[in-house]
């Protein structure tokens, strides 16, 4: 399976980023939270795990099955779950590549975006404090993509894309100025 067919299919892409968000679900509970039918989400789940994307969650014992994401032991699997990440974050531009083509298309008040960037200068426990700032100020929205009766009338799915990472230092600039 190709970065690209994954791309393309649409059901895959929901259970990847599911399980990215939650951890573990079995068949049934990805069908609940993503709208699909339980045995779509089984059969998907099960050519997941056969291209090496997802694997069975230890359980104990009955019925259900539970999936996660594979877990990466060796080098190359390690380069393929970064491959992963790569994908998603390819996933995010292309989405934001769509909403700028078509948002004069939108009504008036979905047209405007709030798209931001900023530099600050953190130790790497205040940028862990800045991450969990914005995880704490979106988590009394998180449910709502579970319950539907919980999301206000006109509500819609919002992108939210947070990077923090530190900026490496310009060795060229540094290089100029010996």
């Amino acid at each position: 399976m190709t970065e690209e067919d994954l791309r393309e299919h649409e059901v895959r892409t929901a259970l990847l980023g599911l399980l990215a968000e939650v951890g573990t679900v079995t068949a049934t509970e990805a069908a609940g939270r993503l709208g699909y039918s339980s045995g779509l989400c089984s059969f998907h789940l099960r050519q997941l795990a056969r291209h090496g994307y997802v694997e069975e969650a230890p359980h104990h014992g009955g019925r259900a099955r539970p999936w996660r994401l594979k877990q990466r032991s060796t080098e190359a699997e390690a380069s393929m779950e970064d491959g992963f990440g790569d994908w998603a974050r390819g996933l995010e531009d292309e989405s934001w590549r769509q909403w700028l083509d078509r948002r004069d298309q939108e009504p008036d008040e979905w047209r405007r975006d709030e798209a931001f960037s900023a530099i600050a200068y953190l130790t790497p426990e205040e940028m862990s404090r800045v991450a969990e700032t914005i995880r704490r100020t979106l988590a009394p929205y998180q449910d709502r993509e579970q319950r539907p009766l919980a999301r206000p009338e006109g509500a819609r799915p919002v992108a939210l894309i947070a990077r923090l990472f530190p900026l490496l230092p310009d060795t060229k600039s540094s290089e100029d100025e010996d």
